[in-house]
């Protein structure tokens, strides 16, 4: 393991230790893996992953994040809420993951209150802080910490170290609940939602890698695939496909996006780092 790898594990270890207890926002993915991970070699069985049951997210994350929980071992427990009868989130306004994440984590402190946890935690690291993330104010507001993000981990240093400690999850893709898909001002609801979770695996299905499948409006849909999928994507037999499939989900009109996947796109009107 490389020096300042290596510096930065033993720090998250040593504040993780250091709040005596803790609870996590769990997702399953990649940066909560690694601090789930971390945190029950650090504080035992002190640690406990809390993951969100929402139709804002596909069955299959809950299902991965209680794999990974019982395979670290640590105490796992779900919390169905759903934000779908927030009117002012399913207006969808640029806040809207501000609005998202102070219920949820508002909801998790009530639990470590209640259950006497000292600190309530997330996966959040520095490349997160450069993009439009208003969910972070939230959690900061909150007293929310992020402990990736005091060590200083950037992403690819969370890859590195999960592939050190043998983690599965090192090489996961890139995930995000699904109303990071619908444009902002654009109405949230269950059917588009579905819409959206029903296409990316259809797009998935074909090969292609880091898809995100954009609903820009009711008729509109913006397909990001990974560069490297692009000429997959357009390929003859694949374009019709998809172009076929895209109908049958409600669509009038099926978009390319050639600048390929990237973390947030929906924010570039927004947020300008």
């Amino acid at each position: 393991m490389e020096t300042g790898l290596e510096d930065k594990y033993h720090r998250l270890k040593e504040n993780l230790a250091d709040m005596g207890s803790a609870l996590l926002a769990f997702s399953g993915g990649v940066d909560s893996t690694l601090v789930l991970a971390v945190g029950k070699e650090a504080l035992g069985e002190d640690i406990v992953a809390v993951t969100v049951h929402s139709p804002l997210h596909p069955k299959e994350m809950l299902e991965n994040a209680a794999s990974v929980a019982e395979r670290l071992r640590v105490e796992h427990i779900t919390v169905a809420v759903n934000e779908l009868a927030n009117n002012a989130l399913v207006a969808n306004p640029p806040e809207r993951c501000y609005l998202c994440k102070h219920d949820r984590f508002s909801e998790l402190l009530e639990i470590a209150n209640r259950e006497g946890i000292a600190e309530v935690i997330d996966g959040t690291q520095v490349d997160d802080t450069g993009d439009y993330r208003p969910g972070i104010d939230a959690a900061q507001e909150l007293g929310v910490r992020s402990p990736l993000l005091e060590a200083g981990f950037s992403k690819y240093e969370v890859r590195a170290l999960s592939r050190e400690l043998g983690l599965a999850s090192w090489n996961q893709p890139h995930s995000t609940c699904l109303a990071t898909r619908v444009a902002y001002d654009q109405r949230i609801t269950r059917e588009k939602l579905t819409i959206i979770d029903k296409g990316e695996r259809f797009l998935r299905a074909l090969g292609l890698s880091e898809v995100r499948l954009r609903l820009i409006d009711e008729k509109t849909a913006r397909i990001e695939v990974s560069t490297s999928s692009l000429g997959t994507l357009v390929s003859e037999g694949v374009r019709q496909k998809v172009i076929e499939k895209m109908k049958d989900l409600g669509f009038t009109y099926t978009t390319v996006d050639l600048a390929g996947y990237r973390s947030g796109a929906l924010n570039e009107a927004f947020f300008k780092p």
